[in-house]
């Protein structure tokens, strides 16, 4: 069974930045594709990010150059650094495999970009 755990989200002004961690549970944690997702308030959820477990990643054309994703799989944690935000990244974030697991989903952790 595989928890996963968001951290690191709060209030930023546009241009700031944040780094989200999710901490996983469980042994399998470094055989997964891992992604970071958002849902803006009346959207649907959708992938920001992905990287497997060698490392090679995927962005999703909207937050290109600005977010990076990583994971220390000794850790068993993957983390989403985020710089120049903009109020249009404003969401819940939460991480999951990829494909996404429906069990896996957890509380997210809250973003939001305002002045």
């Amino acid at each position: 069974q595989v928890q996963l755990v968001e951290s690191g989200g709060g209030l930023v002004q546009p241009g700031g930045s944040l780094r989200l961690s999710c901490a996983a549970s469980g042994r399998i944690f470094s055989f997964y594709v891992m992604g970071w997702y958002r849902q803006a308030p009346g959207k649907q959820r959708e992938l920001v990010a992905r990287i497997t477990s060698g490392g090679s990643t995927y962005y999703a054309d909207s937050v290109k150059g600005r977010f990076t994703i990583s994971r220390d799989n000794d850790k068993t944690t993957v983390y989403l650094q985020m710089m120049s935000l903009k109020p249009e990244d404003t969401a819940v974030y939460y991480c999951n495999s990829f494909p996404a697991t429906v069990a896996y989903w957890g509380q997210g952790t809250q973003v939001t970009v305002s002045s």
